[in-house]
């Protein structure tokens, strides 16, 4: 058995994709085991290459039943605590970032300004597995009860410091609605305030509010069968990148080299400085930054949409300064993109045809 540890939320998940597609290469006769929350399971099942989930909450002890681990995995952080809870489980090697604290002394050294998708894979290079860090699809689910080609809004995000203006959201909102998108406003049961908020600053009817109707899946499929998604960077965020979704995505204290989708796919579009300063005080408090272990903050299934909740904003002075017309002018780029990537698509069909 190979055995995983990503403890984290949506984004920790899908920004390990590719490291955890390299390990089901390299391993193919082994059982692939990924310790995570359980409300990420099927979330987990998306990504196809995975046999078994092992619940976890945060950091405490892995519990499972079977052979002792071939290979035990830290895709979590850093250490040295994360280290220690694989170091129990009795594995024949550790593959993780090298550690003193920990008395693991294998591995690479960890840095700290490195894009979080790189990370797993130079961690599994340095121990002989390759990994393409461009492989960030996920499987698509059925629509069912979700609505085709929505524009989805969604204002939610970890920490007052990554969450831009409500007025904003609802201004972008209504103009998209304006122009003849069908849109949506997501976010989880703690986000309802937030969400009624955007829609009716927006003009939108109360349908149009889901937050706390759709489980993970049918988010996800939201987000694989929508028309644009515009965030902050947040987990849905990363959904957008896996079904390559045209999006916008604002970013404050985490800068998008670290968090951002890949460079070279126009469909998605960033806002915000990459320079934020991961010394300011509004960085300190993510998560995101620095080195995430066993005692950086858990995600949860509020965290998939959300934040407080309770109306109260301090974004970073980065986000703060993104105006709405950026957000509607990065919009139509988005859209754009993605339009002639498709048709680009369609021709090389047809050629190989």
């Amino acid at each position: 058995m190979i055995l995983v540890l990503r403890a984290l939320g949506v984004g920790d998940l899908a920004t390990a994709v590719p490291a955890l597609r390299g390990l089901r290469a390299a391993f193919p006769e082994h059982t692939l085991t990924v310790a995570a929350p359980d409300w990420l399971t099927p979330l987990v099942e998306l990504v196809g290459d995975v046999d078994n989930v092992i619940p976890t909450d945060g950091l405490d002890r892995v519990e499972w039943r079977g052979p002792v681990p071939y290979w035990a995995v830290n895709l979590h952080g850093r250490g040295p605590e994360s280290h220690r809870l694989l170091q129990a489980a009795g594995a024949e090697r550790l593959c993780a970032f090298r550690c003193p604290e920990a008395g693991h002394l294998d591995g690479p050294v960890w840095h700290d300004d490195e894009h979080e998708v790189h990370r797993w894979c130079r961690l599994l290079r340095w121990y002989g597995i390759e990994a393409d860090p461009g492989d960030l699809e996920l499987r698509r689910p059925a629509p069912g009860r979700v609505s085709v080609g929505a524009t989805v809004v969604h204002p939610g995000g970890k920490g007052s410091a990554r969450r831009w203006p409500p007025a904003r959201f609802a201004a972008v909102a209504r103009e998209l609605a304006r122009a003849g998108h069908r849109v949506v406003v997501t976010g989880s049961p703690g986000e309802r305030a937030l969400v009624e908020r955007v829609v009716r600053g927006a003009g939108l009817p109360h349908t149009a509010a889901l937050a706390g109707r759709l489980g993970l899946v049918e988010l996800a499929a939201l987000v694989a069968y929508g028309r644009l998604l515009v965030s902050t960077d947040t987990g849905v965020a990363h959904l957008a990148t896996a079904y390559r979704t045209p999006s916008v995505v604002l970013f404050g204290p985490v800068p998008p080299h670290r968090w951002g989708p890949p460079p070279d796919r126009p469909w998605h579009r960033v806002l915000g400085s990459d320079r934020a300063a991961a010394g300011s005080p509004a960085a300190a408090g993510s998560p995101a930054l620095g080195a995430p272990d066993a005692d950086s903050a858990l995600g949860s299934p509020d965290d998939v949409a959300a934040g407080s909740g309770d109306g109260r904003h301090r974004p970073h002075p980065t986000l703060a300064a993104i105006g709405v017309d950026e957000v509607l002018t990065a919009a139509a780029e988005a859209e754009r993109a993605g339009r002639d990537r498709d048709v680009r698509a369609g021709r090389d069909r047809a050629t190989a045809a």
